[in-house]
């Protein structure tokens, strides 16, 4: 049987998950989602992804400011839900609202917890070099994604893949994963098994003082940093005077001072090793492939980049 779902969720990540609820025809109760915020050169107020597309399925929208107060609490209560979905909301849900809905508050997490708890999980992995990533659909309790595991799929991390292909993948897999969660709590049949204590790390969310690119680090380092902050924020470097995003790189041939380009096509010494850059974007620009952004810009080898 359907059940009544409260569905919570903010970015691009959650609209597969809130899609795949609908298509197995549960009730929507209610969408909770942040509130617009201004953006772009006019500063216009632009709607969370998934605030765009829970009105184009004309489903409630809610965006509260805060839901420690007791009115957004008792609102909350009052959708009588039978569970609440929540996939990257951004705000903390206290033990109130986690304790409304009949059956608690399910999270699609991107990782295999207990591995990467924390705000930024697709970025730490990929970063970290992990060969194996996943999502974990877990019941919600009030610490840091500690809550116990009703799910977990694991998902390959390829050698080039970045942290936007990698999104994109477990997007899709946790909208595969929750209904068939939801469909086992609404049978009486879902398992929940606690975290264990052994293996727990902590993904903070990503600063700008950790994109800049460190070509005295190790090739493979430098590879797993340009591609776990792709698309965004993106690693950079400085080419006279220009910052450029380092979007998509590969293993590359050769060594030398690191910093220093070892051919005219964008291949970089490192502290050992080197790394050939495939897709840049310069300050202001679109992404270029490598090949075409040299044609207009020739980049001959021993130039070093800052």
């Amino acid at each position: 049987m359907p059940l009544r779902l409260i569905f919570m969720g903010t970015p691009d990540f959650a609209v597969p998950s809130l899609l795949a609820l609908v298509a197995a025809g549960h009730d929507i109760a209610a969408v909770y989602t942040r509130a617009p915020k201004p953006a772009g050169r006019g500063m216009e107020l632009q709607v969370t992804p998934v605030e765009r597309e829970a009105r184009r399925l004309s489903l409630p929208v809610l965006t509260p400011k805060t839901l420690r107060d007791e009115a957004a609490q008792a609102e909350f209560r009052a959708h009588n839900a039978d569970a609440a979905v929540v996939v990257a909301y951004g705000l903390i849900l206290p033990k109130a609202v986690l304790e409304a809905p009949k059956r608690g508050c399910f999270n699609v997490h991107a990782s295999l917890l207990p591995r990467w708890r924390g705000a930024a999980p697709i970025n730490r992995a990929v970063m970290a070099g992990d060969r194996e990533s996943g999502v974990t659909i877990m019941q919600m309790d009030e610490g840091l994604d500690t809550g116990a595991m009703a799910m977990r799929e694991p998902l390959p991390i390829l050698p080039d893949m970045t942290a936007g292909q990698l999104h994109d993948a477990l997007a899709e897999l946790g909208a595969r994963l929750m209904p068939v969660a939801l469909a086992a709590a609404e049978r009486g049949a879902l398992s929940l098994t606690p975290q264990p204590a052994a293996g727990v790390t902590y993904a903070e969310k990503i600063s700008k003082s950790e994109t800049r690119i460190d070509w005295t680090k190790a090739a493979s380092e430098v590879h797993n940093h340009c591609r776990g902050l792709s698309p965004f924020p993106g690693a950079w470097f400085e080419l006279d005077g220009v910052r450029v995003k380092a979007l998509h790189s590969t293993r590359g041939e050769g060594s030398g001072a690191p910093g220093t380009t070892l051919d005219d096509k964008l291949t970089v010494a490192c502290g050992d090793g080197a790394v050939r850059l495939v897709l840049i974007q310069r300050a202001g620009k679109q992404p270029m492939q490598a090949d075409d952004f040299l044609r207009g810009t020739p980049v001959k080898a021993g130039t070093l980049l800052a």
